[in-house]
């Protein structure tokens, strides 16, 4: 498939409450077949702190997103072509406390004000949103704040909880990630020894990744990280084929396990502001994800090892080189108590903006309790609950997932349940 691109850029408030002051740039690609009179499609990524992908053209999702809509793939503020958040420039905002005061202006609420501003100046209509993982609770935010620019909404693996907080959140993550490593042994028993050898052999040894960072018993679990996509269960099994080489771990583990564990560098952004995503109004998140971790034991065991998943640990900013320069400024930002709200509940009830969503049965990053509960209370909002796909299954589904959903909006489908 041929597609043309077209690279946009847009200043915008770094402070969308002080629109006269500091400014920042979000960088925007324009994706088409070479059709200039279809509609707009914008989509927001998952994360928090990733750039929008870049397109190779052969996407099954981007393929039927073309058809009908030109697509725009935001680089969300402080990722990608956009003013970048990294090691260098936050030390430019100063103090911890200056740099944790610069980054609470980019989470959803603000994405959500650059791309209507976006909006407002590149279309006089409404335009289609497709929200994935972290992307789709943008769209919530977005329904929230400006409904008045959306035409429709889809979401895929995203729907955030509106009420809850960070605890509720990973009480239930837990449980299905739990889950996933039972699967996942059930699915390989072979590697119930290995992982059970290589932790033992960690709690007895300092061993370190090429890179330089401690890999920790905690470390090694976070490679469970893999266990919610489609293929992620394979990948680990095939990771821990091999892992010792005599009596010590194989230098080809060590490189392999550094690739998986190793992207903090490109996206200091995700572990800065993952808990914080969360939040709002009064109350901090507090390392929500290590206090809750104490309620399930059975993760400080090694026999068998449970692998964790989307979980921001404080150690990781003592061992990991590429956060280390962060730790002041994560500790502020988890022990900050006062945060914007992010969504409007009442608005949401009386919703009038077409919505349909993908929720994912077995997902581990977001919850599905949760999502149910949200699909119920957004006004009009048509939940395709499904057990035949990951959280990747936008990526994975060569085009099905998108084409269910718009289909859903389309020809007026209820709600669903598949697989």
């Amino acid at each position: 498939m041929t597609i043309t691109t077209l690279d946009r850029t847009f200043r915008v408030p770094l402070d969308h409450a002080k629109p006269d002051g500091e400014t920042i740039e979000v960088y925007a690609r324009e994706v088409t077949r070479g059709r200039t009179d279809l509609p707009y499609l914008l989509y927001l990524n998952g994360g928090p702190g990733f750039p929008s992908p870049r397109p190779l053209g052969g996407e099954g999702w981007l393929r039927r997103a073309l058809t009908d809509y030109r697509l725009l793939l935001l680089d969300q503020r402080g990722t990608g072509r956009s003013t970048p958040v990294t090691r260098h420039s936050l030390a430019k905002q100063g103090t911890p406390q200056q740099q944790a005061d610069y980054l609470k202006h980019f989470r959803a609420d603000s994405i959500v004000r650059d791309a209507e501003l976006i909006r407002q100046q590149m279309t006089s209509d409404k335009w289609t949103l497709l929200g994935q993982s972290f992307g789709g609770y943008c769209a919530v935010t977005y329904l929230s704040f400006a409904p008045h620019g959306l035409s429709e909404v889809f979401i895929t693996g995203g729907l955030p909880g509106l009420e809850s907080t960070a605890d509720d959140v990973y009480r239930l993550l837990y449980r299905t990630v739990v889950g996933k490593n039972a699967a996942h042994y059930e699915r390989y028993p072979q590697d119930i020894e290995r992982a059970h050898n290589v932790a033992r052999f960690l709690k007895d040894n300092a061993v370190h990744l090429p890179n330089g960072r401690p890999l920790t018993v905690e470390a090694f679990q976070a490679l469970g990280n893999l266990l919610g996509s489609a293929t992620g269960s394979t990948r680990l099994h095939y990771l821990l084929e091999a892992p010792f080489d005599g009596t010590h771990l194989a230098d080809a583990f060590l490189a392999d396990v550094e690739r998986e564990l190793s992207w903090a560098s490109s996206a200091p952004l995700y572990f800065l502001l993952h808990e914080a995503s969360y939040a709002r109004g009064e109350g901090a998140t507090g390392w929500s994800a290590q206090r809750v971790r104490s309620e399930f034991p059975e993760f400080d065991k090694d026999d068998p090892l449970l692998f964790t998943g989307e979980m921001v640990y404080p150690a990781l900013f003592d061992t990991d080189p590429a956060l280390a320069p962060f730790r002041e400024t994560a500790h502020l930002l988890a022990h900050e108590r006062t945060w914007p709200e992010l969504y409007d509940v009442d608005r949401l009830r009386a919703n009038e903006v077409p919505v349909a969503a993908a929720v994912y049965h077995d997902d581990m990053y977001v919850a599905r309790e949760l999502s149910l509960e949200t699909a119920r209370t957004i006004a009009g909002a048509r939940p395709w609950l499904t057990a035949e796909y990951e959280h990747d299954g936008l990526r994975v589904s060569d085009g099905a997932v998108l084409d269910r959903l718009i289909s859903m909006l389309r020809l007026g489908e209820g709600p669903g349940h598949a697989g």
